[in-house]
Formats: C-alpha cells, structure tokens, sequence
C-alpha cells in the first residue's frame, strides 16, 4: 500500500468517525450512562424487576457504544502512529499497516450498520407486498421486475424469502405478490423500500416502441413476534376462500384452501394460499393481519404526537420514492436521499446495498 494510499484512508476513517460521533451523540450517551449508573446504585433499583431490566438493557447498550467507539479512536491513532514511523523510515511496518486498516474497515463498517439498525423493529421479518399501479401489463410487467430485484437481493442477503399469495398477470408480470423476508434484521433492510416505484423505459409490449411510465407499490410490514393487544373479533373481519393460483407449479393446493380476510374497520385484505390447508391459510393470514393492524396502531399514534408538536408528517406510504429510467438514459434515483447510480443492470440484479443504506442514514439523522 502506497504512503498517500494510506493517508486516503486515514482521513477517510476519521471523516467516518467524526460523522459517528455526531450521530450517536457520544457525549449524550455517556450522560445517560452516568444516569443510569446513578440509578443502579440506589437501594430500591431491584424492587421493581420489570424497570431494573428496561435500565440494565440500557446500560448494555450504552457501555457497548462507548466502548465501540473508543476502540475505534484507539485503533485509529494506533495506525496514524504505524504510518508516521513507517513515514521517517525507522522500521518496515507494512504488515502492521494492513493489519490495522483490516480492523478498523471491518469495525467501523459493523459498528455503522449496527448503529443504522438499531430501531425498534429492525429486528423482525418482513412482510413485503407488490402491487402493480395502472397501466396493466406494463405496470405488471414491471412489478416482476421489482419481484425478481428483492428476490436476490435476499439471496445476496442470505435472507430467506417464502411467497405467502401470488397472482399472475393476464398476459405478463404479476397482478400482486406477498412475501415474508427472514434473516437477521430483515425489516431493517426493507423498510426503506416502502412506497411506489417508477419505471421509464421504452415498452416491449409496444409495437410502435413507444416510451412507457410505469408504477408498482410497495408496503413493508414488520412481522410482530412478540404477543401484542391486537383482539381481532370474528365480527371485525370477512373470510373468503378461494382456488389457490399462480407460481409454483405442483406444489400449489388447487383445492379451495386459499383464504383471504377482509377487516371491515380498516379496509385492510390479508391473502395467503401458500400453505396447504385452509386452516393454515388462514392461522398465517390472521398473523399478518395482526402485524398489520399493530403497525397502523403506531402509525397513528406517531401522527397525533407529530400534530401535537407541529411536525408536518410525511406521506411515505403512497409517495413516489425512487425512479428507474431505463430511457433516453440510464439512471435510478432514490429522490428521498438523491442517491442515485447510472450502472443500472447490478441493482436490478438486487445490488442494492447503495439505495438501502443511504435510506438508513438519513433515517438515522431525523431520529
């Protein structure tokens, strides 16, 4: 490694680090610590052993930050210390050099994605849901598009991705899918995909090889393990069930095992045939539901707290988020963060990794 390589890369890291330390509030977390400490120290802290748990999870938390940090700053200086003997020609210290750089790639990278996914459901599966906006086959067509995208982004991810209900399109693309993502902070990396998709490209459906405007929505659900006081009351909701369709050839139940469930109050339609019972069907609706209608509950909690305090609250689900122009130029463009990239065949290919945590980061910043 080159002398200005190595300069590159320690300025780099402490850019890194001073934009970590501006966004974990390092000095806030220590005051906490120092709190929390203080209140462990009182004589009645165990009296109350649902509370005493709430702070020594916190004091957990907090030590590791501190701690994380500091061995960043130390490593850091270690190898500031390597260059500048390696610099004056005392020793050859190359090896000690690289080992150094390695570590503090590897730890401020990790320490980042921590810090980044580190909200309160990040934790979860996801539920994602596709659904084609108007336009027909384009639109459907470009939804098997963004279907294929997710799918080896979860690959890539080594997440794994199980089709909860699918339905074809009439001639090309998918009418609407749900999935269920699992992994380690599955939700976390899908969050920020929720809202509509636009596609620009010229048609293949078009004999005149006209250019085409397409939209697909996304909705992304946390999948609620814990047990959670949502009552969903037979009156509450209508089941339908159905002849279970579209991929998956013979593994797919054609009985009518498929069940779909409408909750009345809300609108919202759970819809699951991947399972091959009616009754499976319907236990994994029912859960979906139940996650749903607990991310609502927040959802409108968080609105009134923001009309309380004058925040003007955005419309995420709905909003245009991200562009894919495949013509008269190649870019896609997330226009919440302005990331944008013109290689444009790696992220349909679920090389995403950009657009996701650039999401995160201005996520992160608002908290």
């Amino acid at each position: 490694m080159e002398n200005y390589e190595i300069a590159k890369k320690i300025e780099e890291y402490q850019t890194r680090i001073d934009e970590l330390r501006e966004a974990i509030k390092i000095e806030a977390v220590k005051a906490s610590l120092a709190n929390h400490e203080k209140m462990m120290a009182e004589p009645d802290f165990y009296k109350d052993m649902n509370s005493a748990q709430k702070v020594l999870k916190k004091v957990k938390s907090e030590k590791e930050i501190i701690e994380t940090y500091q061995e960043l700053n130390e490593t850091l200086e270690e190898l500031e210390l390597y260059f500048e003997m390696h610099k004056s020609g005392e020793e050859d210290l190359v090896a000690e050099i690289k080992d150094c750089v390695e570590k503090i790639e590897t730890d401020l990278t990790d320490f980042e994605m921590k810090m980044l996914l580190s909200h309160e459901y990040d934790d979860c599966d996801a539920i994602v849901e596709l659904h084609p906006g108007a336009g027909g086959t384009e639109s459907q067509d470009w939804t098997s598009i963004l279907f294929r995208m997710y799918t080896r982004y979860a690959e890539r991810k080594n997440f794994k991705l199980e089709i909860v209900d699918y339905l074809d399109g009439e001639e090309a693309g998918i009418k609407s899918v749900t999935f269920i993502v699992s992994g380690s902070k599955a939700y976390g990396h899908f969050k920020g995909e929720q809202g509509v998709h636009r596609l620009v490209r010229i048609s293949p459906f078009d004999s005149n090889s006209r250019r085409h405007t397409s939209f697909c929505a996304c909705t992304v659900t946390p999948v609620i393990e814990e047990d959670v006081n949502i009552d969903i009351r037979s009156e509450d909701i209508r089941v339908d069930t159905y002849r279970s369709s579209g991929a998956g050839g013979q593994k797919v139940n054609k009985t009518d095992s498929a069940i779909r469930i409408t909750h009345l109050k809300t609108g919202i339609v759970v819809t699951c045939q991947n399972e091959r019972s009616q009754i499976q069907n319907k236990e994994r609706a029912l859960a979906i539901l139940k996650s749903k209608l607990y991310q609502l509950e927040l959802e409108e909690k968080e609105k009134k707290l923001k009309q309380i305090t004058g925040e003007v609250s955005q419309n995420t689900f709905g909003s245009q988020i991200r562009s894919y122009v495949f013509h008269p130029y190649n870019l896609i463009k997330d226009h919440r963060t302005n990331y944008e990239i013109a290689n444009v065949g790696p992220v349909m290919d679920g090389e995403i990794d950009g657009f996701v945590n650039a999401y995160l980061k201005s996520e992160y910043n608002l908290r």
